[in-house]
């Protein structure tokens, strides 16, 4: 998004804030060598807990866009999560989200919390890049529900962002080439078969989860 020209605040709880303000540093000298030009915006980090009235105050909402990934995996924090989104949001926000389904209860939850606030559209897997749709994997962009007069142009708004970036994505994919057989292996699911070559994405995915699995695990 710095790459477009846009002042992102990237934001996390306090326990990794410095990993966060690290890794931006540490990437921002060759993101900006990359963009030579003047239309390099700008990126920093601040702490946000969800639901903290004076971080949500801090980071200086209302912003043009809100981006989330992997933000929904527990069912204690929808509520502030939905309030967070909300407070940051403006009339003209637009609210793009990502997330792989853990528990059907917690998604079917927000999206039902969700659609009482906003205005939410559903991308397809057809729209996704192809190299990275999974039927556990979904996207979602949303706007703040308006007056009901207004209704039908937010749903156009939506609309529009979702053809825009779909519209860049087909673009980007003229100049990558990707192993179609990769890619019909990682939209499989995995059945334990030990002789089955996971994809890369399938593999990267699957590594991601014995992380989470493991996380807590002490070894004396």
């Amino acid at each position: 998004m710095a790459l477009l020209g846009c002042d992102v605040v990237a934001t996390d709880q306090r326990d990794v804030l410095p990993i966060l303000a690290r890794n931006i540093e540490r990437n921002t000298p060759s993101l900006a060598q990359m963009n030579p030009s003047d239309s390099f915006g700008s990126i920093r980090a601040a702490e946000l807990d969800w639901g903290n009235e004076y971080h949500i105050m801090a980071v200086g909402p209302p912003f043009d866009f809100i981006i989330g990934t992997d933000v929904v995996y527990a069912e204690h924090l929808l509520e502030p999560l939905l309030k967070t989104i909300h407070a940051l949001s403006g009339p003209k926000t637009t609210i793009m989200l990502g997330y792989e389904i853990r528990s059907t209860n917690v998604h079917e939850q927000m999206l039902e919390m969700w659609k009482k606030n906003f205005e939410v559209k559903t991308v397809s897997q057809s729209k996704m890049d192809s190299q990275y749709q999974h039927p556990s994997i979904q996207l979602y962009i949303m706007g703040l529900k308006s007056a009901a007069g207004n209704a039908e142009n937010t749903r156009d708004n939506i609309q529009q962002e979702i053809d825009t970036v779909c519209s860049r994505q087909e673009n980007d994919k003229k100049d990558v080439s990707y192993d179609e057989k990769e890619i019909q292996e990682a939209e499989e699911p995995v059945r334990g078969d030990e002789d089955k070559k996971l994809g890369n994405w399938e593999t990267r995915r699957m590594g991601s989860m014995a992380a989470r699995l493991l996380q807590d695990v002490k070894i004396a």
